[in-house]
C-alpha cells in the first residue's frame, strides 16, 4: 500500500483522539508502517505554540493571532514530519489538521472563511488528507462527557455550548462541501462499533 494521510475531526471530547489511536493499532498490528500525530503539536516547536494556544490565562489573544498561530505550528508539523513520513511510504494518521482550523476559527470565531482557507493552505504547505472521518456529536453530549472525565478546560474547550454548536455546524458544512473526502459517522456509538466502520471504510478506500 502507498502512503496515506487520514485524519480524524470534531467537536471537543467526540472521541477523535481514542479512534485515531484504534486506527494505528489495528494498522500496526498488520504490520503497516504508521505515525500517529495531533494538530498542534508533534514536534518541539508545535508543542510549545500548543501551549499557548491553550493557556487559559492568555483570554486577549485575537482572533487571527489564534489562526496564525495554529497555522504556524501545522506547518512545522507538515514540514518536520508529515511530508518526510509519507515520501518514504508511511500511513500518517493525525487527530485534527486544517479543517479544524475552518471549523474553529472560521466558523465558530467568525472569521473570513477566505481569510482562514489561504491560511490553511500556508499552514498545510499545501498537504490535503487522502481522508477525514468527522465524528459527529451534539454539544450537550459532549459536556457530558467531559463532566463525567473531570478534566480542566482549556482556553478554546471553555468557550461553552453556543461556540460548540457554530463547530459543530462549521464541520458539517465542510464535509457536505467535500463528500468524498469526508466521512460522517454518529459520535456516539460505541468505541468498538465505531472503530469498526472507520476500519471498512478505510480497507475499502486504500487497500482496493
Amino acid at each position: 500500500m502507498t502512503s496515506v494521510f487520514v485524519t480524524f475531526e470534531g467537536i471537543d471530547y467526540s472521541g477523535k483522539s481514542l479512534q485515531s489511536r484504534l486506527l494505528c493499532e489495528r494498522l500496526q498490528s498488520d504490520h503497516r508502517a504508521v505515525l500517529l500525530l495531533r494538530d498542534p503539536g508533534a514536534t518541539r516547536i508545535s508543542e510549545k505554540i500548543r501551549r499557548l494556544l491553550l493557556d487559559k490565562a492568555l483570554d486577549e489573544m485575537a482572533a487571527v493571532t489564534e489562526l496564525l498561530l495554529y497555522e504556524a505550528a501545522r506547518s512545522q508539523m507538515v514540514a518536520q514530519l508529515i511530508e518526510p513520513a509519507l515520501a518514504s511510504g508511511r500511513t500518517v494518521i493525525c487527530d485534527r489538521f486544517y479543517d479544524s482550523t475552518t471549523a474553529y476559527q472560521g466558523f465558530a470565531r467568525g472569521l473570513d472563511l477566505d481569510l482562514v482557507q489561504a491560511a490553511n493552505r500556508i499552514g498545510s504547505c499545501g498537504l490535503v488528507p487522502g481522508h477525514t472521518f468527522l465524528l459527529d456529536l451534539d454539544p450537550a453530549a459532549a459536556l457530558a462527557r467531559k463532566k463525567i472525565s473531570g478534566r480542566k478546560a482549556d482556553r478554546i474547550e471553555q468557550e461553552g455550548l453556543m461556540f460548540q454548536n457554530r463547530v459543530r455546524e462549521g464541520y458539517l458544512q465542510t464535509a457536505a462541501r467535500e463528500p468524498d473526502r469526508f466521512t460522517v459517522l454518529d459520535a456516539q456509538v460505541a468505541p468498538e462499533v465505531l472503530h469498526q466502520t472507520i476500519w471498512s471504510v478505510f480497507v475499502q478506500k486504500f487497500d482496493e
